[in-house]
């Protein structure tokens, strides 16, 4: 820690301009009444008398009060040191009382931030654990119940056990679903945003995501366009195959909550900072605005019932969060209950 004293004279000086009349007023007194001087001689030695008191009275009270508070400061100090706040204890000590005070509310309300921060922590982490438990739950009980039933004698008739292998199976794979993309999240993070950077036409991209999904849209009739005719490519700066992966989770999303006979639109826009925003819209349910802040956190559930009529390991758009922030870029959500989302991220566009 470093110590500089700021020293403040006005306490002193005000004291010292007290004491120095006092005493020299009574030396005054005395001399005239008691000694026998003569004036000019009492005058000069009044005025000798003076500046000696107060050049001693100002350096004994300010040495001594900035002495004092320079202690007393300093028991403070390193009583907060224990809190370990090292934005608080790398600024000088000061005996400033001003100072101080304007050093203690900033550390206190860095203390208050902070703990803040640890309870929003603290809560995500027991929703997040609460939230994990009850995915992984659900399909190990599913599992667990089929092959128990299996041993339990079920096995001898065909029709059931085949029947009950395949939920079995359903169970297994939406546990796999769950463990592949926790895992996607973990190297996300770990990587640190290193991703690898080359230039790729995002509309054949975009092109190859809706004839890989096609067939799933046909299910519900939703039809998969470009919001317009796109006859020249356009070339970003990204990593192909986590765009893909992207493009391919939010369209999924559009297909799993549209509405039967819907569209799902994809569209490109030229923003500032020579960028391009990539738009992917549908006219589904939408999103009622209070999901809206936490629609990005792992197993968030717009559907508080719990239940998921659809696939998926309901980590998907943190995921998409996750990639395009490792891309140094957002994703935006724009949505209204009952008329349908869009959803929309930035990439860089490519320099000529």
């Amino acid at each position: 820690m470093n110590f500089s004293l700021k020293k403040t004279y006005k306490f002193a000086v005000k004291s010292t301009l007290y004491i120095t009349f006092f005493a020299t007023g009574i030396a005054f007194l005395l001399s005239y009444f008691i000694l026998d001087i003569n004036p000019v001689a009492l005058l000069k030695f009044s005025i000798l008398f003076f500046i000696s008191v107060a050049a001693f009275s100002l350096f004994i009270l300010q040495y001594r009060t900035e002495k004092f508070i320079y202690r007393r400061v300093k028991k403070l100090y390193d009583e907060i040191s224990f809190l370990d706040s090292n934005s608080f204890l790398n600024q000088s000590l000061s005996t400033d009382l001003s100072e101080i005070t304007s050093q203690v509310q900033q550390f206190a309300s860095d203390k208050k931030l902070e703990i803040k921060v640890l309870n929003d922590r603290e809560d995500f982490r027991r929703e997040f654990i609460g939230n994990v438990s009850h995915e992984l739950k659900t399909p190990l009980f599913t599992v667990q119940g089929y092959i128990s039933t299996l041993l339990d004698g079920a096995m001898k008739d065909k029709f059931i056990r085949k029947k009950y292998l395949e939920r079995a199976e359903k169970g297994v794979e939406r546990l796999i679903y769950i463990v592949e993309d926790l895992d996607t999240i973990a190297k996300l993070e770990m990587s640190d945003g290193k991703l690898e950077m080359l230039p790729f036409d995002v509309v054949s991209l975009v092109q190859s995501v809706m004839d890989l999904l096609e067939m799933k849209a046909d299910k519900k009739d939703i039809t998969l366009t470009f919001d317009e005719k796109y006859l020249r490519p356009i070339i970003v700066i990204g990593n192909y195959d986590k765009i893909q992966q992207v493009v391919t989770n939010l369209v999924e999303n559009s297909i799993k909550y549209g509405k039967v006979g819907g569209s799902t639109e994809i569209g490109f826009e030229a923003i500032a900072n020579h960028k391009v925003l990539i738009k992917i819209m549908d006219n589904g349910e939408g999103i009622e605005r209070l999901n809206l802040p936490r629609l990005f956190e792992r197993f968030y559930r717009v559907d508080k019932s719990g239940a998921r009529s659809e696939g998926g390991s309901g980590l998907g758009l943190a995921i998409v969060k996750h990639i395009i922030e490792a891309h140094n870029e957002k994703i935006y959500v724009d949505s209204t209950y009952g008329k349908g989302s869009e959803f929309s991220f930035s990439l860089p566009k490519e320099k000529i």
